[in-house]
């Protein structure tokens, strides 16, 4: 059974940390699980979109016979780290384009560990 109150906990750390708007934990299948999806997004559309993002760009990595890591969109003004949580969920951060890349691996690495204990 997924932790919904222990995962909500883990992802506010991430929300706090310099330079993160928002962050959203998604299934596989694109199902919203727990955290907030940026204003003026459709939620539904948000979730499964991400889902298939991931999942096409996971494809285009064993086409290379590489492990994907994680995705960095970059936009106008803003960033979208998208990140594998394992084989039931994503993470999706949006960033402030000023946003330091390195200090938010370091933070979703350590919140990944403790997400998965709660899926």
């Amino acid at each position: 059974m997924i932790d919904v109150e222990n995962i909500e906990k883990d992802l506010q750390i991430l929300v706090k940390a310099k330079g993160v708007k928002d962050v959203i934990l998604i299934s596989r299948g694109g199902m919203h699980i727990a955290g907030t999806v940026p204003g003026g997004a459709h939620p539904e559309t948000f979730s499964a979109m991400f889902a298939i993002l991931l999942g096409a760009a996971e494809t285009a990595s064993s086409e290379l016979r590489e492990k994907l890591k994680y995705v960095f969109l970059i936009f106008d003004n803003l960033k979208v780290l998208v990140v594998n949580d394992g084989p039931k969920a994503l993470l999706v951060l949006k960033l402030e384009k000023e946003a330091d890349e390195d200090d938010v691996l370091k933070k979703v690495d350590e919140c990944v560990a403790k997400l998965s204990q709660h899926l």
